[in-house]
């Protein structure tokens, strides 16, 4: 067994952004599972909504708490934990359809009515597929650190290859209750062996980090690595800003920016980090994502999209 680091030595050695954890509660989706959510305010009782989608072993919380407290002096902010993860909804198997099916049952149960979708890495492919399978409920979207598809090169077609091979021989196993079971015990048992109790924000982050087991990320990663959404991305027809993280070693830049290019009208906005630059670079993150947030919902606001239940232009309207 891969020894674990001491928390003292992650402490020093691993930055972590002192911020307000908002607290959060189940929330049963209808049909589909529970999952753990958090709602944060905004200004007002009619300020815009911003979804956040997290990144693949992570949680909704660990990958957005930084920026939890900037954007909610604007907006309402919705963080959940996408199936497999932390406290999220344990299926039989992991998809992609089904994690984009969820964020449209949460914005249902919530009554968000149209929201900004806001992803990070795995988030922001997710965030395609809402807008792909629940347009009504798109106001806007905001892609951070993505991609339209992840076999891009021979070495990510090796390895997204390999990973659906191992995955697919073991996919059995995730039909097994008790396998779904222990895989979540494990992130518990691992602090408690730790003897982690989240008594500052190292300790909390490394609890959020523990409770998705490796297990869950690798169904994950074989998810992600049959993504491919390059075919419709010029008909997505709602306000985009794409957030390239110009550093990223795991999704190439160049690919960033390209994926933008193809979604007409996208903005992009760059910030000078790596691919875990929404926690460990938070200080450059936030501020673009921020902007991306503000030009998305004024784009939104001053273009309003017709609907199925809009009354039928006049004359003049369609001339």
């Amino acid at each position: 067994m891969r020894p674990v680091a001491p928390l003292g030595f992650l402490k020093r050695r691993v930055y972590v952004p002192h911020a307000r954890i908002p607290e959060g509660r189940m929330v049963e989706l209808p049909g589909r599972g529970a999952t753990y959510v958090t709602d944060t305010p905004g200004p007002t009782p009619d300020a815009p909504t911003v979804v956040l989608l997290h990144a693949v072993g992570c949680t909704g919380l660990l990958t957005w708490f930084p920026s939890i407290g900037p954007l909610s002096r604007r907006y309402r902010v919705v963080t959940l934990d996408q199936r497999w993860h932390g406290r999220g909804i344990h299926s039989a198997e992991f998809s992609l359809v089904d994690c984009a099916d969820d964020v449209a049952a949460l914005v249902e149960v919530l009554d968000l009515g149209e929201v900004i979708v806001a992803g990070y890495s795995m988030g922001s492919i997710i965030a395609q597929r809402v807008w792909r399978q629940h347009p009504e409920v798109v106001a806007g979207l905001v892609l951070c650190a993505t991609t339209d598809r992840f076999r891009s090169t021979v070495a990510e077609r090796v390895f997204h290859q390999g990973m659906e091979v191992t995955m697919a021989g073991a996919r059995g196993l995730s039909r097994s209750r008790t396998t779904a079971r222990a895989a979540r015990a494990a992130g518990r048992a691992t602090n408690q062996a730790l003897d982690i109790a989240p008594v500052d924000i190292h300790d909390w982050a490394v609890e959020e980090f523990r409770s998705t087991s490796p297990w869950a990320v690798g169904q994950a990663v074989a998810a992600l690595g049959r993504h491919h959404s390059r075919p419709w991305l010029h008909r997505i027809d709602v306000p985009t800003a794409v957030v390239v993280t110009r550093r990223d070693r795991v999704l190439p830049p160049d690919n960033q920016v390209a994926l933008a290019r193809r979604i007409p009208g996208a903005t992009i906005h760059v910030v000078d980090a790596g691919h875990a630059a929404c926690v460990m670079e938070s200080e450059r993150f936030v501020p673009a994502l921020l902007e991306a947030v503000a030009t998305v919902n004024a784009r939104h606001r001053g273009v309003r999209r017709p609907r199925t239940d809009d009354p039928p232009p006049s004359a003049s309207e369609s001339a």
